[in-house]
C-alpha cells in the first residue's frame, strides 16, 4: 500500500499506522497461509447492512499469482451465503481496484483518495463460468 500513498502524496508512517491500530479488528482478522508460510491477512467486519471487506493485504512477491483471487472467491461465497452486502475502499490508482472489479464490485462513490466499492449478493465474478 505504500507505494499507492506515496503516489497520491499521502505517506504517513505515523497515519499509517495509526489508522491500522484504531481500526483493527483481531476478532474479525483472517491470517493468510500459503505454503506453509504467512502470506497476508484480510479483515471480514460486521457492518449494520453487510459487511465491510478491510485490510486485505498479500506479501509483495505473491502479488498476480491468483492468491487473492482464490481468497476473495472465499470470502464472498460465504458471504454470498449469508446474502449480505459487501463494501470496500480502494486508494485510486491501485491494481487491487481491478481484482475487485473482476469479482462484482462496482464503485458506489470515490473521493480524491479512495474509491469506494460494493458488491450485491450473489454478484457474479467477471468470467465465471466460462
Amino acid at each position: 500500500m505504500r507505494p499507492d500513498l506515496e503516489r497520491l502524496g499521502r505517506f504517513d508512517e505515523h497515519r499509517v499506522r495509526q489508522r491500522l491500530r484504531d481500526s483493527f479488528s483481531p476478532q474479525h482478522t483472517s491470517i493468510i497461509v500459503a505454503e506453509g508460510a504467512f502470506a497476508g491477512c484480510v479483515t471480514v467486519r460486521p457492518a449494520d447492512d453487510g459487511r465491510w471487506l478491510e485490510h486485505f493485504y498479500l506479501a509483495p512477491g505473491l502479488q498476480g499469482r491468483g492468491l487473492g483471487s482464490a481468497v476473495l472467491r472465499t470470502l464472498l461465497e460465504q458471504i454470498d451465503a449469508d446474502r449480505m452486502l459487501v463494501r470496500l475502499n480502494v486508494l485510486r490508482g491501485s491494481a487491487a481496484r481491478r481484482l475487485y472489479e473482476r469479482h462484482g464490485f462496482t464503485v458506489e462513490t470515490q473521493d480524491p483518495i479512495d474509491v469506494y466499492m460494493v458488491r450485491r449478493p450473489g454478484t457474479a465474478a467477471l468470467g465465471a463460468g466460462a
